[in-house]
């Protein structure tokens, strides 16, 4: 779904803010690009419900041998990528949840 988004022609910048570059849609409006959303709420959402199957599947099946099998047949590909983070803000909500499940009635 991503690459799907991420398919298509992209605009040149001379000014390299993309500032310079404008929209003009059905209505003969003027929409400077860094205004203008790249996808609509549709793909918004497929493309969030496919990341939440992905994870939900990796959840699911990482102990699976098959999965475990291909997972660490794939993972010398990600080797190059940065280093994942812990999700600050998820994580907040995680110890908030904790403290307060940890106080007495």
């Amino acid at each position: 779904m991503l690459e799907n988004l991420h398919r298509g022609l992209w605009p040149k910048t001379k000014t390299g803010d993309y500032s310079d570059v404008v929209v003009i849609d059905a209505d003969g409006e003027r929409l400077s690009w860094p205004d203008v959303s790249r996808f609509d709420e549709n793909e918004m959402r497929d493309l969030m419900r496919e990341i939440v199957n992905k994870i939900y599947t990796f959840l699911v099946k990482m102990d699976d041998p098959d999965f475990t099998a291909w997972r660490d047949f794939v993972r010398p590909q990600a080797e190059h990528w940065d280093k994942p983070k812990l999700d600050r803000t998820l994580m907040h909500f995680v110890e908030e949840y904790a403290r307060v499940r940890r106080m007495p009635d």
